[in-house]
């Protein structure tokens, strides 16, 4: 059985750091849970791996508007539900059959299992915002077992 690793960023506000690059290098896909902030933040991300972005509150110039405010992301057998904010959410991610859902807005970086269904936020790889720290994630997917993990960026 083969691992995918999930590389999963959120709120970079336009400010793609080196440091979550090299934090996501090795990723099979990348999800990226909104507020992007610059259109470059994707074509990095797309030079790593292949990348999957939803919109946040803050992307509402004309680049952002192709984006989707949800996405459903295939990994191996697993569905990833991706939303920007959490607060938004209108089904129940457990009687849909989804395995994860990633979502951002917060800045505060959160694994929790909810009825089965992994809820991740990884936090904000953007500027820094109060004393919370700049972190990515990473999911390891082999069969049925997912493997969350929060990266703090040293920055």
């Amino acid at each position: 059985m083969k691992e995918i690793t999930v590389g999963v960023i959120s709120d970079t506000h336009g400010l793609m750091r080196p440091e979550a690059v090299e934090a996501l290098r090795g990723s099979d896909l990348i999800i990226h849970a909104g507020d992007v902030g610059k259109p470059d933040v994707i074509a990095q991300l797309r030079a790593v791996a292949p990348t999957f972005v939803v919109r946040g509150n803050i992307d509402k110039e004309y680049w952002a508007a192709s984006l989707p405010v949800t996405e459903l992301v295939e990994v191996g057998d697993h569905l990833f539900y991706v939303i920007h904010e959490i607060s938004q959410l209108d089904l129940d991610p457990a009687d849909a059959g989804f395995a994860a859902v990633v979502f951002g807005h917060s800045h505060v970086p959160s694994i929790e299992m909810r009825d089965g269904v992994l809820f991740l936020n990884p936090g904000s790889a953007g500027p820094r915002r109060f004393r919370l720290p700049i972190a990515v994630a990473r999911v390891s997917v082999a069969g049925r077992r997912l493997t969350p993990q929060i990266v703090e960026l040293p920055v």
